[in-house]
């Protein structure tokens, strides 16, 4: 037999059988143990090393899979030839022997199981109608609508606006045409050729903190950008006075990330400034279907008697985000510009999908759809205040609740942003940074984190809420 006397330490933090690969390997590497050499059998090695044969037998099965021993039927185990010396040469690497152990070193080195996903952005899916979507996508795929195949209006499916602006009008006291909605591919798409329409020459005031992708797209279409702050009212509009700013993005109905309602009196005060300036207020009324708090605010558009707000709006967090369907509301001075200008841009959203939309709304089963997920929702976020109580109590603020899809949580323990999503995530649990919706640096004293809670159910909240605490205090 060959001579194989590996030092086995059953004190060792590795396996028996992790030592005992090890030495083979590094036997077979240095040719001590030469090519083609037929190794003892399993039971005849167990035996002189006084080890089990499972443990030989977990040993000869990794090297089997790395290529270093191949098994002949009837025949036995035999060692392979390897030609590459600059492999060899590295083979006593202390770096190689650190990296075969993280392949055994489940407990340490392979990152932890995530259980809960408070991400922002997921929805429920448990409860979408996928039957009854299906059965009316089907209807658009008869002979009798073969035009849904061929391209459509620019503006998007003529009686999928009709609906919206009547659903806008219903809900959210939105005054428009059909004629003044533009249909498009997401609200990032629709602010792209917003900004074509407005204009290079205009000074663009965004929320600080506000939501990053815009602040992206208007600095990609070469727009000036200028944070403006907050205050608990929402964006100042003193400071937005004082700026260079002729244009502003705001989320009024439920700022993102900060959650914050802006009263009838900051809303009267940013149409005043528009009025002023000669300029825009750009609306974007991302999640105004979920307020689980006293009665919708209207809308900013709503209360403008000059046309100068336009108002966003998207199907992604009360229907399916994979939609991509949003829509913005031109003031008629921009939608003269659109068409003259932009009305020779395809449309960039699906036909059949608007065609399904449209009929889903034609029958009723929208605002049933509706009412069900804002049940749905209104639920997991009182879950997750109550949890978030029960767990922490006064030890986290918590920022933003009463409506929307998420909350930001301040916990007072003196963690950085980074250590608070690591500990998290060490526990099986995902939350998010909020530093990334800042232009300029966070100063305040406890650093937050973003729960999104829609695509999450009540026990998850309870479970993942439970797991915070433990990572965190």
């Amino acid at each position: 037999m060959l001579e194989i006397t590996p030092t086995l330490d059953v004190g060792k933090k590795e396996p028996i059988y992790i030592q005992l690969y090890e030495y083979l390997r590094k036997e077979i590497q240095r040719k001590n143990i030469p090519p083609h050499s037929k190794l003892p059998s399993q039971r005849n090695l167990a035996d002189y090393l006084n080890v089990s044969r499972n443990t030989v037998d977990a040993a000869y099965q990794q090297l089997v899979a790395e290529g270093y021993i191949r098994s002949e039927e009837r025949k036995g185990l035999f060692v392979v030839e390897i030609k590459n010396e600059l492999f060899l040469i590295d083979s006593d690497n202390e770096d190689m022997d650190k990296t075969i152990n993280k392949e055994f070193d489940h407990q340490e080195d392979q990152p932890p199981k995530i259980e809960y996903d408070f991400k922002y952005g997921d929805v429920d899916l448990t409860h979408f109608p996928f039957k009854l979507w299906r059965q009316l996508t089907m209807k658009g795929l008869g002979a009798e609508q073969d035009q849904l195949l061929l391209y459509g209006d620019p503006q998007g499916e003529f009686e999928l606006r009709k609906h919206i602006a009547r659903y806008l009008y219903q809900s959210r006291g939105v005054k428009c045409s059909e004629d003044q909605i533009v249909i498009g591919a997401g609200t990032q798409y629709l602010l792209s050729m917003l900004c074509k329409m407005i204009g290079k020459e205009l000074v663009y005031g965004v929320e600080e903190p506000g939501y990053d992708r815009v602040r992206l797209i208007f600095k990609d279409y070469g727009r000036t950008v200028e944070p403006i702050h907050l205050d608990e009212n929402g964006i100042n509009v003193a400071e937005l006075t004082e700026s260079e700013a002729k244009v502003a993005y705001v989320t009024p109905s439920h700022q993102f990330p900060l959650g914050i309602i802006m009263p009838i009196s900051r809303r009267l005060e940013l149409i005043e400034w528009a009025k002023e300036k000669g300029g825009y207020v750009i609306e974007d009324d991302y999640d105004s279907e979920f307020r689980y708090e006293g009665k919708p605010i209207p809308s900013l558009q709503s209360l403008d008697l000059y046309g100068n707000v336009v108002y966003m709006g998207t199907f992604a967090k009360s229907l399916i985000p994979s939609l991509r369907l949003s829509y913005m509301v031109l003031p008629t001075k921009l939608l003269v510009k659109y068409n003259e200008n932009f009305i020779g841009y395809k449309q960039t959203v699906s036909r059949l999908h608007q065609h399904t939309l449209r009929l889903f709304m034609e029958s009723g089963q929208w605002s049933r759809h509706l009412n069900k997920v804002r049940n749905i929702y209104k639920k997991r976020h009182n879950t997750l205040l109550t949890s978030i109580k029960a767990n922490m109590n006064d030890r986290v603020r918590i920022i933003g609740s009463g409506s929307g899809l998420h909350v930001l949580l301040e916990p007072k323990n003196n963690m950085t942003e980074k250590d608070l999503i690591a500990s998290a995530k060490e526990k099986g649990v995902l939350v998010y940074p909020v530093s990334s919706f800042y232009k300029r640096p966070l100063s305040q004293a406890n650093s937050q984190v973003l729960l999104g809670f829609a695509g999450i159910d009540e026990n998850g909240i309870h479970e993942g809420v439970h797991l915070l605490s433990k990572a965190w205090f």
